[in-house]
């Protein structure tokens, strides 16, 4: 299985360094064990930012950069080794460990964070950190920084400057490594697989949950230890709650149902809409807002490249499902009338993707100086057009109502365009047709 190298991560920390000011220090909390009753806890999953620098992949850790020193300038805080809690919960690298092998220059206890981490901040003239994120870490950043301006008439030099590490870091995570896009399609193919499981198992009288099953064990039999996000499985009605998730009704025949749902692979995420007809043939009226959905997710593919702006492919999107609404006579107008005045929100109101990487709603920025955002060689980003035509939108004929349609796809930006990461799901309505005819059912 593919990984981020740890001389990856330490490339990284080098150039997060350059970018922060001399005689500065920088902050990073991993994530926390979250309890979920008693003394259950949640599956517990690391922090984005802190794997990004760190690898490591142990709760209650602390990483801790500093350029130029010459002692070290990364340094750890990690939880101790511990015999009898590594019988009960798992083994940990401790400080020794995370030294050999996640390149630490030097690491501490972390129960010993009070005591080392203000002097290690004294005299650094800037502490960045990502700030107003965690109430509970602000206020233990302020007590280090108190413990400094309590020693001020001894010597100490507190810092003076605060700055919030997200800008620097965020705007790394944007552009990814040759590592990170072959992880992020290993991520794509599997989830790619598991929604051609789902069109294969689904029939009427299959519920939703069931099709989520379908899709997550495929996720795990491939390496995927967890989803990226939680699934929408949404038949009829459904598939028009964007972010549905209760997934626990049954799927009827002449319904469509919309799966979006992505694996999540060595921490990074996929992201793959497909909706098809439940009794594997779509009527004329689906068909019609079918083929208008993937027209329009062709358009905005077409207009994704390096050199172009964020919100390019939107436009096309829009352009094409304005006009094909006017056609179909679901709106009334002109297609430029029904844009100025956004009434195509009516049927489509999300925009058409996003960032992706580590999380499913990646980090970075979309605008730069109230400009959109200009893609570059190596940024990931979804294209997710949909139509949803509300159940209860009496304004519209019967044989409309409760139609949705999203197609989604994770596309990496290259010189001259981009490549679809998730092409191996079907998404021409005839493949979808063919293939659920074709297959036979792994659920009955």
């Amino acid at each position: 299985m593919k990984t981020i190298s740890q001389n990856e991560h330490r490339e990284r920390r080098l150039r997060l360094m350059e970018q922060m000011d001399p005689g500065s220090i920088a902050i990073i909390p991993s994530a926390i064990e979250q309890i979920r009753n008693n003394d259950v806890y949640y599956p517990f999953r690391q922090n984005s930012d802190f794997q990004y620098l760190t690898g490591f992949g142990e709760p209650d850790a602390l990483c801790v950069l500093m350029p130029g020193r010459e002692a070290a300038e990364y340094v750890l805080f990690v939880r101790d080794k511990n015999k009898e809690r590594e019988i009960w919960d798992g083994y940990r690298a401790g400080p020794d460990g995370v030294v050999a092998d996640f390149g630490a220059d030097d690491a501490f206890p972390i129960d010993d964070l009070d005591d080392i981490l203000p002097g290690l901040m004294e005299g650094r003239a800037r502490v960045y950190a990502h700030m107003g994120v965690n109430t509970a870490f602000d206020n233990r950043l302020m007590g280090w920084l108190n413990q400094i301006r309590g020693k001020v008439r001894q010597g100490a030099v507190p810092p003076d400057d605060f700055s919030d590490i997200a800008h620097l870091l965020h705007d790394m995570r944007l552009i990814k490594s040759r590592q990170e896009i072959a992880i992020m399609a290993d991520a794509a193919n599997i989830s790619a697989k598991a929604h051609v499981r789902a069109m294969k198992a689904c029939k009427p009288g299959v519920w939703e949950y069931q099709l989520q099953a379908e899709i997550e064990h495929d996720f795990m039999l491939a390496g995927s230890p967890r989803p990226a996000y939680s699934a929408i499985v949404g038949g009829g009605d459904n598939a028009c709650i964007l972010h549905y998730v209760e997934n626990n009704q049954k799927l009827q025949d002449g319904d469509l149902v919309l799966i979006d749902a992505g694996a999540e692979l060595q921490y990074y995420a996929s992201d793959i809409t497909r909706t098809f007809p439940v009794g594997g043939t779509f009527s004329p009226e689906q068909r019609a807002i079918y083929d208008l959905v993937l027209a329009s997710q062709y358009a905005a593919i077409a207009a994704i490249r390096a050199g172009a702006h964020w919100n390019e492919a939107h436009e096309a999107t829009l352009a094409v499902i304005t006009a094909g609404l006017l056609e179909l006579g679901l709106l009334t107008g002109t297609v430029e009338q029904l844009i100025a005045t956004e009434a195509y929100k009516e049927f489509f109101m999300h925009k058409t993707g996003h960032w992706l990487g580590l999380d499913v709603h990646d980090v970075g920025s979309y605008k730069l100086g109230g400009q959109w955002r200009v893609l570059e060689v190596g940024m990931v980003l979804t294209v997710e057009p949909g139509i949803y035509i509300s159940p209860s939108n009496m304004a519209v004929e019967a044989k409309w109502r409760g139609i949705g349609v999203r197609i989604e796809d994770d596309v990496v930006v290259t010189k001259d365009g981009c490549d679809v990461l998730s092409k191996d799901v079907p998404k021409e309505a005839a493949d979808i047709e063919a293939l659920m005819h074709g297959g036979q059912s792994q659920l009955f």
